[in-house]
């Protein structure tokens, strides 16, 4: 088997990761998923800011794991959760990076959510 490239952020790719001054609450299908005032906000040269949520402040008997998986060299091995909801269930909507690179080693144990799938609110509320 052979090694999965790990390339670290720069100038020419930065990340960088900062804890959030403000609440960050998740809602899937009306139901409350997340609600946390610790969570950490990654930017990614690329993409849209994703807000990096502590375990602790997730519903988790609101998600199961599942087997999907994807891999980015900057961050690491990605694992993925279903939102379980009374309407049907939301897939691959969650994910998280269980032993991220160094580089962005703040965000093991914290879960990120597609925001273009459920509900994501940062502010003063």
């Amino acid at each position: 088997m052979s090694e999965k490239l790990v390339l670290h952020p720069g100038p020419e790719h930065p990340i960088s990761v900062t804890a959030s001054a403000e609440r960050v609450t998740v809602t899937a299908r009306g139901v409350m998923i997340a609600d946390t005032r610790s969570a950490l906000v990654l930017r990614e040269q690329g993409y849209p800011i994703a807000y990096y949520i502590p375990r602790a402040d997730v519903e988790m008997a609101q998600l199961r794991q599942t087997e999907h998986e994807t891999y980015c060299p900057y961050k690491g091995e990605a694992h993925y959760f279903t939102v379980l909801s009374a309407d049907g269930e939301l897939t691959n909507v969650v994910w998280t990076y269980e032993d991220p690179h160094k580089a962005v080693a703040e965000i093991r144990d914290h879960l990120a959510f597609y925001p273009d799938r459920v509900e994501v609110t940062a502010g003063p509320q």
